[in-house]
């Protein structure tokens, strides 16, 4: 999944609200915000790669072709003892 969707980019800029008004405040330097900008585009790709598999549908559970295709032991096939 790329970091650069536009599902990643949105909850990225989400995350990064915070941060750009702390900057704004004057809490944060300039350095400080740009330092944690990254940060908050890779916690947005995090969240939402945890929400695409959550979300993603269940496979069926395999159920064992393998054994259907082999014939049915007989008596002759076992070996005489």
């Amino acid at each position: 999944m790329s970091p650069f969707r536009w599902d990643v980019l949105l909850v990225g800029f989400l995350l990064a609200l915070p941060v750009l008004a702390l900057g704004l405040r004057g809490d944060f330097t300039a350095e400080e915000v740009t330092l944690r900008l990254p940060w908050c585009l890779a916690a947005g790709w995090a969240a939402v790669a945890l929400l695409h598999v959550a979300t993603a549908p269940r496979t069926p559970a395999r159920t064992g072709s393998s054994t259907r295709s082999r014939k049915p032991a007989t008596a002759e096939d076992e070996p005489a003892l």
